[in-house]
């Protein structure tokens, strides 16, 4: 049994989210769903959490209302081998309306914030060359999504293509 989960508030979408984050991520699913009884926060028979698991990570979720939101403090951050998957988890997580960010990071719709790494990337960073790793980390620096070739070209010192 897991003994710490990440818990996740939203005002009223959290099976919404939790089966769309599931049809994501491999080795996912929905585990259990609670509704609110009479009396309960919620109208009667609505979710009021719902406990899914993403690829082994247990999760919960409470439709708590609109009295908190996510920010970019906290985010979940998914390690991927391939600029395939980089793609991939990148484009389902965005769309229907979520944003891109910084540095691999993006929110989805519900305005929880993803980190999609290829572990190429921390490789570079960490090169025994330290200009090797500076100049990885500086490309890193001025992309949305993570490019591996793009980092790769940029620790070997080839300068980026101009478009």
């Amino acid at each position: 049994m897991q003994a710490i989960t990440p818990f996740l508030w939203f005002d009223d979408q959290a099976e919404e989210a939790a089966q769309h984050y599931v049809s994501i991520f491999e080795n996912s699913r929905i585990l259990d769903v609670s509704r609110n009884g009479e009396g309960g926060p919620g109208p009667a028979g609505s979710v009021l959490t719902v406990r899914f698991e993403l690829d082994g990570l247990e999760l919960q979720a409470l439709n708590g209302g609109p009295h908190f939101h996510f920010t970019e403090a906290i985010s979940l951050f998914v390690s991927v081998e391939s600029q395939e998957e980089v793609d991939r988890l990148w484009d389902r997580l965005i769309e229907g309306g979520g944003e891109p960010s910084r540095c691999g990071w993006l929110k989805d719709r519900y305005g929880l914030s993803w980190q999609v790494v290829p572990t190429a990337l921390s490789e570079l960073m960490g090169d025994p060359d330290p200009a090797r790793a500076s100049r990885a980390t500086q490309a890193m620096l001025g992309m949305s999504k993570i490019d591996i070739a793009a980092l790769r070209a940029a620790a070997d010192g080839v300068p980026p293509v101009q478009v």
